[in-house]
């Protein structure tokens, strides 16, 4: 049955091209849409790593300033700690979490290399955000001795570096000393990869580290915040000052994921509309040309449910000849190792994409071919 079936539709190859080519088409589609949607997935489940809720991000700009930047910058932190509705601050650099700015350094340990993600930040930065530290402690400003400023890796940096040695007071790059190491770090949300980070510890007289976060006690309002952005005005004349909330910035930096995941999904979902209306249609027209073998068939003894099922077949055997062009082209990715991902997800997203297409295709095929069942032997030779 199913070898007669190959034959019936490879004898008919030149009649099907166009269905075979938007088969294969839909899954090379539906393999990309469901890499993305995998990947994404994968990286929501990882732990963010730190916390987000009523923490601020108060951005200071010296504009045209350029007199004792870092002392009037040490005011402002200061004085925000004096506030009874704040409950940490901490001083970093601009990539602050769910940001749009980004920092990369590469760092080596005995040859081994690897491009982190690079943070600025004091000594209340973990205690801002609720960072555990699970190995070693955060740095503390009574750490910066010597030639060697304290670091803080996550665990993707000490994999890197280290693999399974201890990395507490290892020296990296010549600079930096491995003073603790985090679990995750994600700055950019949820959807972000968990890729290998490092923080360095800022000295309060380096005056290019002028963003201010702040994590102030829950019920604190807007009022609050004008408060404060009115008496920094006051302190630092000429300043621009923005303040940012990260419950915000982290649903930018979300949109920024779903919105192409959201338009992807319309046009496949338009792609496989158009595939599906041409199944249907194909097997209409099918049917009403073969009402005569069909007739021939029902007598001579052959039931509804076979009728039925050598039509669904049919579909399933033209849906395969396009399938194995598809898994031909997706084979490539994991093989070549194409945008550096694990070939897990490349497996995965292939077989979700040929489940949809053999589910989308059998879905075609139940109406035609239960009408094709339905028709009555006498009837349909009477119309030959």
């Amino acid at each position: 049955m199913i070898s007669h079936l190959f034959k019936l539709i490879w004898n008919k190859k030149k009649a099907h091209a166009l269905l075979i080519v938007e088969i294969w088409a839909s899954f090379m589609v539906l393999f990309g849409l469901a890499t993305l949607i995998v990947v994404n997935v994968g990286n929501y489940r990882k732990p963010l790593g730190f916390t987000y809720e009523n923490v601020w991000a108060v951005g200071l700009r010296s504009n045209r300033d350029t007199i004792e930047v870092a002392n009037k910058l040490q005011r402002v932190v200061d004085r925000l700690k004096a506030y009874p509705e704040v409950a940490s601050v901490s001083r970093m650099s601009s990539n602050f979490p769910f940001s749009a700015n980004q920092m990369n350094n590469g760092i080596e340990y005995k040859k081994r290399n690897v491009l982190a993600e690079t943070y600025g930040t004091d000594e209340d930065f973990a205690k801002t955000l609720d960072i555990p530290v699970p190995i070693g402690s955060w740095y503390r400003n009574r750490d910066s001795v010597g030639k060697y400023t304290p670091i803080v890796i996550n665990q993707k940096a000490k994999e890197g570096l280290f693999e399974d040695e201890n990395p507490l007071g290892k020296i990296v790059s010549d600079k930096f000393r491995v003073v603790g190491v985090v679990n995750t770090f994600k700055a950019k949300g949820e959807f972000m990869a968990d890729k290998p980070a490092y923080f360095e510890l800022v000295k309060a007289s380096q005056p290019w580290n002028d963003t201010v976060l702040i994590k102030v006690k829950p019920g604190t309002d807007a009022v609050f915040e004008a408060k404060i952005v009115k008496e920094i005005a006051s302190m630092l004349t000429g300043w621009s000052v923005e303040v940012d909330y990260l419950t915000n910035s982290r649903k930018n930096q979300h949109n920024l994921v779903l919105v192409p995941v959201i338009i992807a999904l319309i046009v496949s979902g338009f792609l496989l509309i158009n595939v599906a209306l041409g199944l249907f249609g194909v097997l209409n027209l099918s049917i009403a040309k073969r009402r005569g073998e069909i007739g021939l068939r029902r007598a001579l003894g052959a039931t509804g449910s076979g009728i039925s099922t050598q039509f669904i077949g049919e579909i399933w055997v033209l849906a395969t000849f396009a399938l194995l062009i598809g898994l031909l082209f997706a084979a490539q990715f994991p093989l070549l190792n194409v945008f550096d991902l694990q070939s897990g997800i490349y497996v995965t997203a292939i077989i979700i994409a040929v489940l949809i297409i053999y589910a989308i295709v059998t879905l075609c095929a139940l109406f035609p071919s239960r009408q094709a069942a339905t028709i009555q032997p006498a009837t349909a030779l009477h119309e030959e």
